[in-house]
């Protein structure tokens, strides 16, 4: 297997490594979210050889090829990870979040890395998120990564994501968004579906802090996942709008869904569908804590909706069908 280590002061060397460093920097820091901003060295591995073209500023992994930097690891076929000379050409560089010990900089020296690509059945991780595309790219400048390739997704503890066409996660922004037939799916399995969707995730709590479980509203009595780590805040969505409860599909042109409360917002030729049951509107509210959705009208105008009643069989004998949810009191019947 060849190795490389890219460390932050560009070494003299051949055209082609085997072995050996060429970037000099701090080691590596824990990280949770996929981050590859905050300096430190590189450490690049790939079975078919790494291949460095000074003249282009450019290294090149092939076959299995890895990068691992501050907790923040890449597999693909095929890796490049593209370098400058601080000051050079390139657009600068934002400035390091985290000063080194003795208030040098993490990517000390003359050379930084900028971009990294990876391409042929990628998978980004760390401890907790896992990102996957045929085709990734991560720009240090702006620290964020782009997924592109037929199956996309981007997952966490609490959430998965997946896009047709891209996604991106802004890492200081925490901030995903994918595009084209975008899904969320959450680890209680709701499932919020769009043409695009923004995703804003809640920040970690602070190191050695031990954050409480709180209860979600509309779910009293039971506890929610604690805050951070991933956890998403909120959602919107542009498009094609489709959200699924257990009993319900909404849909409409767009929407907010917010998980600390468990409500959404939905706008735009709204249609909440039950069995084959349907009401539409111009928006409703959909609290997917506990089921319950309420649709509105426009000033002067009435909401419209199509009631089936429920068939039993032939016989008389009542029926089971779906309209009436378990649990649930039937229209006109007491208790």
């Amino acid at each position: 297997m060849r190795h490389l280590l890219l460390l932050a002061t560009l070494l003299a060397g051949p055209a082609f490594l085997g072995q050996g460093p060429a970037f000099l920097g701090q080691g590596p820091a824990n990280a949770q979210g996929i981050d590859m901003s905050q300096g430190g060295p590189v450490d690049i591995t790939a079975t078919n050889g790494i291949e460095w073209r000074q003249a282009e500023q450019v290294v090149v992994a092939r076959g299995d090829a890895r990068a691992v930097r501050d907790g923040t690891t890449i597999e693909a076929a095929r890796l490049i990870a593209r370098y400058r000379s601080r000051g050079g050409e390139q657009p600068p560089a934002r400035p390091a979040a985290r000063p080194a010990s003795g208030g040098e900089t993490p990517m000390g020296g003359s050379s930084e890395i900028w971009r990294m690509e990876a391409e042929g059945d990628v998978r980004i991780f760390t401890p907790t998120d896992t990102a996957r595309g045929d085709r990734a790219v991560y720009d240090m400048d702006q620290a964020v990564l782009v997924l592109t390739g037929r199956v996309i997704s981007y997952a966490t503890p609490q959430q998965t994501i997946t896009s047709r066409d891209s996604l991106e996660y802004w890492t200081e922004r925490r901030m995903a968004v994918a595009r084209g037939s975008a899904l969320v799916v959450t680890q209680d399995n709701r499932r919020i579906a769009a043409d695009t969707l923004v995703a804003y995730m809640l920040e970690d709590p602070p190191a050695g802090a031990t954050p409480a479980a709180v209860a979600r509203p509309g779910a009293e009595g039971t506890a929610g996942p604690p805050p951070g780590q991933g956890r998403i805040d909120r959602v919107e969505l542009f498009g094609n709008v489709e959200i699924r409860t257990e009993f319900e599909v909404i849909r409409g042109d767009r929407a907010v869904y917010s998980a600390a409360t468990g409500l959404a917002r939905v706008l735009g030729n709204v249609r909440i569908t039950r069995g084959e049951n349907l009401v539409a509107g111009r928006e409703a509210i959909v609290n997917m804590n506990t089921g319950v959705s309420r649709i509105l009208s426009q000033p002067g105008q009435r909401v419209q909706g199509i009631i089936t009643p429920q068939q039993g069989p032939a016989d008389g004998a009542p029926s089971r069908g779906p309209s009436t949810p378990p649990g649930s009191t039937p229209s006109g019947a007491t208790r």
